[in-house]
């Protein structure tokens, strides 16, 4: 797949790939010439792509998880899971675009999945609010989290906002109580619960949907408290020291995976999950039914359990002796 969107460390592939292009729209005479060279750097372009991305800093990281081109929630909704009906609404005061839910299918067992939805034009992205949910989008993910329990269906969440909207209007309509019961109600669901972070992990915005059983993250994704240039501001009063605080924030997978934070990391495509989004649907679907089939022999009981010891055991720490 060729990118539309190109970030700074990519360019050294960026030409050979717009090379590419202009081969594969040839129908010349030529043709076989030009298939040979186009085979060639194909393969070019795949070695400096496996090279950059495996010594991604923290800071690339955080570009290639906001990527424009990045699979979103609907995407892979609609590639891992089938019979997929999105249900509205919180019951309470509207629907919220920028959190969607609903039921369906993975290989054939009914699920419950939500997920944090941006948009891919302007036009979109105002719709579904940046991905940044209000108040009554935790409160249509909840209300979808009981509908789960009571016909026993697990579900999965996908996480990718930059954090919960910070308006007046959200926080009127009791922004931090969503969250906060949006994680007790997590905490004690009695069925099977699978996080995925798909792209940015932003603050308690990416937390209210994120107390799963199996909390998993894409390989190029993020998942922090508060982003890098917010952590800057606060604490160099500088937002160009961004880098600085992404590499203190331990913000990536290989990070967190290390901190016991999550408990997978699913590989990517070469490139990232927007070169080749049906590869990355099909890894994530097949690591969703292992992970489901680890979880499905465990009670109600077990599961709230279980998951309570897991969260209750992150961040532990001994402190050193003096001397």
């Amino acid at each position: 797949m060729i990118c539309r969107h190109w970030l700074e460390f990519e360019r050294p592939v960026e030409d050979i790939e717009k090379r590419l292009a202009e081969l594969r729209s040839f129908n010349t005479e030529g043709q076989a010439k030009a298939a040979d060279e186009m085979e060639k750097l194909e393969r070019k372009a795949r070695a400096i792509l496996k090279d950059l991305y495996s010594k991604l800093t923290p800071s690339q990281v955080t570009q290639v998880a906001r990527h424009p081109d990045r699979p979103y929630s609907l995407d892979y909704i609609q590639n891992c899971f089938t019979d997929f009906i999105e249900l509205h609404g919180d019951r309470a005061f509207k629907d919220d675009p920028a959190i969607v839910g609903g039921l369906a299918r993975l290989d054939g067992a009914p699920v419950v999945v939500i997920g944090q939805q941006k948009g891919r034009n302007t036009k979109e992205k105002v719709h579904r609010n940046f991905g940044m949910p209000h108040p009554e989008g935790y409160r249509k993910a909840m209300r979808l989290m009981e509908l789960a329990e009571r016909f026993a269906r697990p579900v999965f969440t996908f996480i990718d906002t930059p954090g919960a909207y910070p308006g007046v209007g959200a926080e009127e309509r009791g922004q931090a109580e969503a969250i906060a019961v949006s994680l007790m109600k997590m905490s004690a669901l009695r069925v099977p619960i699978i996080a995925t972070v798909i792209g940015e992990g932003g603050s308690g915005g990416a937390l209210a949907i994120g107390v799963g059983d199996r909390v998993l993250m894409m390989e190029f994704s993020t998942y922090s408290v508060i982003s890098p240039e917010g952590c800057a501001a606060i604490l160099w009063k500088d937002a160009a020291k961004a880098d600085l605080a992404a590499k203190a924030l331990k913000i990536d997978s290989a990070e967190l995976l290390k901190l016991g934070i999550i408990d997978k990391v699913v590989k990517e495509p070469v490139g990232g999950a927007h070169r080749d989004p049906d590869a990355a649907y099909k890894g994530l679907k097949q690591v969703f039914i292992e992970q489901l089939a680890g979880l499905g022999e465990l009670t109600g009981e077990d599961l709230v359990g279980l998951r309570y010891e897991k969260f209750r055991s992150m961040g532990v720490f001994a402190e050193r002796g003096k001397g």
